[in-house]
């Protein structure tokens, strides 16, 4: 669309999570999309964990977030396009955001063009070689059957249950990550992805640390850090790339 050059991308905002000003990190993100130039931005991209747990029934969604969903929806009103993918605290997202004019993206990465450039956009997690715990606990969450098991609870139990996990998570002990570069197999995975096709820009959350690194292929691989403390997003301008709460490049 004419005169719209300008992407977003935002991770890991966790609301509803109860430590660290729960009220000030949603404030501060509804800042975040308030800001937004919509005139100038084709679209915004939210890579997952946006909310630290979700779940809806089919008459039940959780409540609050009038504010956020209310900056998204006036965001598209103005013909910004918003894109969520699930990250594994709100991996339940079935029709509500879709509702709403959100495109919900569900596979697993994307690989996209965005002002010229090609993109890789993902939440993250259990991409790569390893971690097979992880990728089991991971399918079972996603499974069908699960889904349908978890649903037979009572919304006050489910969301009980919820939020326990999240208390006991690492971002809820405010434990911080350090990404291990090359040893990381997201680190690998990527790498070997663009050894295939040309991908320019690869862009992430969920470890909840800002990383930046060139890649041997060239390609600039981006973590992007959680809300806890702050405020961490990018914007791509065709001009002038990547910017926003980015490290150095290595």
């Amino acid at each position: 669309m004419s005169g719209r050059s300008l992407t977003f991308f935002a991770s890991d905002v966790h609301l509803g999570l109860d430590v660290a000003d729960p009220a000030a990190r949603e404030a501060r993100f509804v800042d975040f999309l308030k800001s937004i130039p919509a005139a100038s931005t084709e679209a915004l991209y939210l890579l997952g964990d946006i909310w630290d747990f979700w779940y809806e029934y089919k008459y039940v969604v959780p409540k609050g977030y009038a504010k956020v969903f209310a900056a998204l929806h006036e965001l598209m009103e103005s013909g910004v396009k918003v894109y969520f993918f699930p990250g594994n605290h709100d991996i339940w997202a079935y029709h509500y955001f879709e509702s709403m004019g959100i495109t919900v993206v569900r596979d697993r990465w994307l690989v996209t063009e965005i002002g010229g450039k090609t993109f890789c956009l993902s939440h993250g997690d259990g991409l790569g070689r390893g971690m097979y715990g992880y990728k089991f606990m991971r399918a079972v969450f996603h499974g069908r059957f699960f889904q349908v098991l978890f649903s037979t609870l009572h919304p006050r139990i489910a969301f009980g249950i919820g939020r326990t996990w999240s208390r006991r998570s690492r971002l809820a002990k405010q434990k911080k990550y350090v990404f291990k570069g090359e040893a990381e197999p997201l680190y690998g995975w990527a790498s070997e992805l663009s050894g295939k096709q040309k991908i320019d820009y690869f862009v992430f959350g969920h470890y909840h640390c800002p990383y930046s690194a060139t890649l041997p292929s060239g390609s600039q691989f981006v973590l992007l850090d959680s809300w806890m403390d702050g405020s961490p997003y990018l914007c791509f301008s065709p001009s002038s790339g990547l910017s926003g709460s980015l490290p150095n490049m290595e």
